[in-house]
């Protein structure tokens, strides 16, 4: 358990990572756009040497592909317009209870007490995160909220999906990242083919972390896959969302954004909860 929890914590530094990657880059849809890109281009190699999931998978596979479509779009928007520090625990801290009931529901899962206790505390934790500070627009906490409904879908979806791919985790995730090819496309819909290509000559170092934002979230995605093939939905869901933690952290030190005493206070509380999700 305790591998297993802490590859899941990786997973969760990872994340943060290229979510402060992407909330750094003044344009997030072209960001979001190359590090799309990057990704599909990874998992098209992934594709090509590893053998297919199981046809049992794909009905997920493609659902959640299509979620992620929604997620993409959602957290761009709530990106637009809302701190880091503020719209990322938002989206996260929705998920782990919304994962848990919906793996009680459509999976069977049950959740002991101590484990049951982790999930509340990391969920209450990461949401006083988001309701300090500054006033949130009704507009960035409806796309924050829309973008922790979405992570929750997929979770779910994932969860069910790779534990029928017969034990082919890296295609399933190979497989389910193709549908961010939709990311560039939609951008050249929005903005034209010659916006999407601009920036090599204008802003090479943007696009270059961009990219590295699509690379990490490869792995930190990856790693959640591999670990939701045998661990509790609802469990795996809040021991990856303590990246918000995390979040915090880099939004303070890497983007200067401030961070109070009871935000320090409720990463204490999230961090209780993932001790005991560990147990």
């Amino acid at each position: 358990m305790w591998t297993t929890s802490a590859l899941v914590m990786l997973a969760a530094v990872l994340h943060a990572s290229w979510n402060a990657l992407l909330h750094g880059n003044t344009d997030r849809f072209l960001s979001m756009a190359w590090m799309s890109l990057a990704i599909v281009a990874v998992s098209t190699v992934v594709i090509l040497v590893l053998p297919l999931p199981a046809a049992a998978a794909w009905p997920y596979i493609i659902s959640s592909g299509l979620v992620h479509i929604v997620y993409n779009v959602s957290l761009v928007r709530a990106y637009r317009t809302t701190d880091l520090a503020q719209a990322y625990p938002i989206a996260r801290g929705s998920s782990p209870l919304l994962v848990t009931l919906g793996a009680a529901l459509f999976a069977g899962e049950a959740v002991g007490p101590l484990h049951g206790v982790g999930v509340l505390l990391i969920s209450a934790g990461i949401l006083a995160l988001a309701v300090q500070g500054r006033h949130l627009s009704r507009g960035g906490a409806l796309a924050a909220l829309v973008t922790g409904a979405t992570i929750a879908l997929y979770t779910v979806i994932d969860g069910a999906g790779v534990r029928v791919s017969g034990g082919h985790a890296e295609g399933y995730t190979a497989w389910m990242f193709v549908s961010y090819a939709s990311m560039p496309l939609l951008f050249i819909l929005r903005r034209g083919w010659w916006a999407l290509w601009r920036p090599v000559r204008t802003a090479p170092k943007a696009l270059i972390t961009s990219m590295v934002g699509g690379l990490v979230s490869i792995a930190a995605y990856g790693i959640v896959i591999w670990a939701l093939q045998t661990g509790a939905m609802g469990a795996v869901s809040a021991l990856r969302e303590t990246s918000v933690v995390f979040a915090v952290l880099i939004g303070r030190v890497f983007l200067g954004e401030a961070v109070s005493a009871g935000r320090w206070a409720a990463c204490l509380v999230v961090a209780v909860g993932a001790v005991l999700l560990g147990l």
